[in-house]
């Protein structure tokens, strides 16, 4: 039987242990949903201004803790902090999201710094060590990234976009070039993960939100390899790291990342069946997941069966309770704590 000599309930479930309530947090758990984020979210000129002050970055990912007492904290920081600390200047507009100039040619590849910059990074690092010293000892602390894929599209179409066009038609048109992005951005993302180990987090999640738009052989190439490159790397370094890898919307391509030792858990998306889960990807690894956001708006009845569901399907094995994407601005309040409640069985 795997065995975790840690108390805190989430690291037990990443080191494979299965607990008798799963331990539970849930993805942008500090956001706008909470009015003490919106306060200091209006105390600041913009989002990166946020990321980059250490004392509200702590703040705000304290705060689900106090009120909800999750097993675990995320990190407040943003996936497009890394381009960055490449070069790339990143701005957000409010209402209108990243904006950032777009890459479409080597020259503008060219431009950004040929490795990343850690020092630009140090006020995420200090959030990092505040945190820890602000946690409940049970609480564990989650740092993250965004995958390489996931965040060359934000890179080279200079926004967010609904389908990736423009990243996608760059990948097609100048492979190379497309790899000497996601190669930057593997190296830059281990370095920045190491260093977010050595500030204190206990386990990282590799966001790969987009990576659900790729066919099979661009799948392979732009995302499985590049996150297992990134995995291997931080192991290589941090031998005990823990982590989670998210790609969403890959369906059953999930089962692709089920024999690396390297991870220790899969993230599971909204429309993963949680029981093929159980029987495709749990036996291999613990998982993650999968409650809809919006079930978790609406609440009541709809959020009792979502959350049952979920519970009937990974009981047994270890699993981390958890959303199937962020939490939406509009959820209610009450309905995190009903999520809490069911979810503990209080």
């Amino acid at each position: 039987m795997p065995h975790s000599s840690n108390h805190k309930k989430f690291l037990q479930a990443l080191d494979g242990v299965a607990t008798t309530t799963p331990p539970l947090w849930m993805m942008r758990q500090a956001g706008r949903y909470l009015p003490e984020y919106r306060a200091i979210r209006a105390s600041v000129p913009t989002f990166l201004d946020f990321c980059y002050s250490p004392k509200l970055a702590t703040e705000a990912t304290l705060q689900p803790i106090k009120r909800f007492a999750f097993d675990a904290a995320i990190l407040f920081s943003d996936i497009l902090v890394v381009p960055d600390a490449l070069g790339q200047k990143v701005t957000f507009e409010q209402g209108e999201g990243p904006r950032l100039p777009p890459i479409t040619s080597a020259e503008d590849l060219a431009k950004l710094n040929p490795e990343i910059d850690l020092a630009k990074l140090e006020p995420v690092f200090e959030t990092i060590e505040r945190v820890k010293s602000g946690l409940p000892a049970e609480v564990a602390l989650i740092g993250f990234c965004g995958a390489p894929w996931t965040v060359a599209s934000y890179m080279i179409a200079g926004r967010g976009t609904p389908d990736q066009a423009p990243a996608r038609l760059f990948a097609y048109r100048h492979p190379d070039l497309f790899q000497k992005l996601i190669d930057l951005l593997v190296e830059s993302s281990i370095s920045y993960l190491e260093r977010q180990f050595i500030a204190g987090v206990e386990a990282v999640q590799i966001f790969d939100s987009w990576a659900g738009v790729l066919p099979a052989l661009e799948f392979e190439r732009w995302c499985l390899k590049p996150v297992l490159a990134i995995v291997e790397g931080v192991k290589a370094r941090v031998p005990h790291a823990r982590i989670i890898a998210f790609p969403r919307g890959v369906g059953s391509h999930l089962t692709a990342f089920t024999g690396h030792s390297g991870i220790n858990a899969l993230g599971l998306d909204t429309a993963t069946d949680p029981v093929w889960a159980a029987v495709h990807v749990q036996p291999f690894k613990p998982v993650q997941g999968n409650l809809d956001p919006l079930a978790l708006i609406a609440g009541n009845d709809a959020l009792d069966r979502s959350v049952d569901l979920i519970k009937a399907a990974f009981t047994g094995r270890p699993y981390i309770f958890n959303l199937g994407h962020g939490i939406l601005p509009e959820t209610p309040i009450a309905h995190v704590e009903q999520l809490v409640s069911r979810v503990r069985g209080v």
